[in-house]
């Protein structure tokens, strides 16, 4: 099954979508969200976060260092494993990933990951879209899409965040999490980079 398929049917399960989705329509830099399902042998997890969290601005990228930038940042995120990572217990590596800039028009194929440039845009820490006179304009972010398969479930007991040691723009990552006994919510701070989640399988 595609990543977008697992995720779709088993985000629209978490409760706490409607507060998470208002986070990021707040557009709130150093604030990301990261939704992880547990199925089994099986998990699936969606990013997102503001383009400032990740290389630093969030303009349409001019120059050499610009993009180079991005094209490194699109790399490291599909690479989820040494962002947010499992128990090595568990024996978990990753079968699927995709990562991308969103907010532009132009594609480039990253084997299993995608860039996309994003267009021109005044800078706005409240909104993720506003409007300068006739032109209509979006910030950027990052999103990534990946699917994990573990070797040993059942030794599943908590996560660990390298992701705030990337990228020194983070600061939070609104966290939820989907295992068969039910959905929970977490915030992850960088002062507090691991998330103990025994008992919620």
């Amino acid at each position: 099954m595609k990543i977008t398929s697992i995720l779709v049917f088993a985000i629209t399960a978490l409760p706490a979508v409607a507060q998470e989705r208002r986070a990021l329509d707040a557009h709130e830099h150093g604030v990301g969200a990261l939704n992880i399902v547990f199925d089994g042998a099986s998990v699936a997890m969606q990013f997102e976060a503001p383009g400032a969290d990740i290389v630093g601005f969030e303009y349409q990228a001019e120059t050499e260092e610009d993009r180079a930038a991005i094209d490194d940042a699109v790399a490291i995120l599909a690479k989820p494993l040494e962002l947010f990572a499992l128990s090595t217990d568990a024996h978990c590596n990753v079968t699927q990933a995709r990562a991308a800039l969103t907010g532009g028009t132009r594609d480039e194929d990253h084997g299993d990951h995608s860039e996309h440039d994003h267009e021109d845009h005044a800078h706005d820490d409240h909104h993720d879209e506003h409007h300068e006179g006739d032109a209509h304009i979006r910030h950027s972010g990052f999103q990534g899409e990946y699917l994990i398969s573990c070797g040993n479930p059942d030794a599943h007991s908590g996560i660990g965040f390298p992701y705030f040691e990337v990228f020194e723009n983070a600061r939070e990552l609104e966290v939820q999490i989907l295992t068969p006994s039910g959905a929970q919510a977490f915030e992850v701070t960088r002062e507090a980079p691991i998330l103990d989640i025994r008992g919620m399988f």
